[in-house]
């Protein structure tokens, strides 16, 4: 089964279903998002399988967020995937894509319901 991973080393939750993740066997294809993040395509289609908007996989208290005026309603949602982009640390961890669905780690635990 072919695992990707969107992970910050930083991050004990992603370290976490990292740990979760080898303790199943599963030795995923790591994605290190703030050295190498998704483009537009890719992450439209993550937020396709997680089934949610990008507000909703933004990590709002980041600085970045009240810099850039992300709060506002009149961003679409390629402008919003556009900020994501350009600042990384606004996309929350982990995810984990496999078996053409995706999930947030948080808690680790949820990535086993698409393992």
């Amino acid at each position: 089964m072919s695992v990707t991973l969107y992970h910050n080393p930083r991050c004990s939750k992603s370290r976490q279903t990292l740990e979760l993740l080898q303790a199943r066997g599963i030795a995923p294809e790591i994605v290190e998002y703030l050295k190498t993040p998704p483009d537009a395509a890719t992450l439209g289609k993550i937020l396709d399988l997680l089934d949610c908007e990008p507000r909703e996989l933004m990590r709002k208290k980041e600085a970045e967020y009240a810099v850039n005026k992300l709060d506002d309603p009149g961003l679409t949602r390629d402008a919003l995937i556009a900020a994501m982009i350009a600042d990384p640390i606004l996309i929350e961890r982990p995810i984990v894509m496999a078996q053409g669905k995706a999930a947030l780690g948080r808690p680790p635990k949820s990535v086993l319901a698409i393992l």
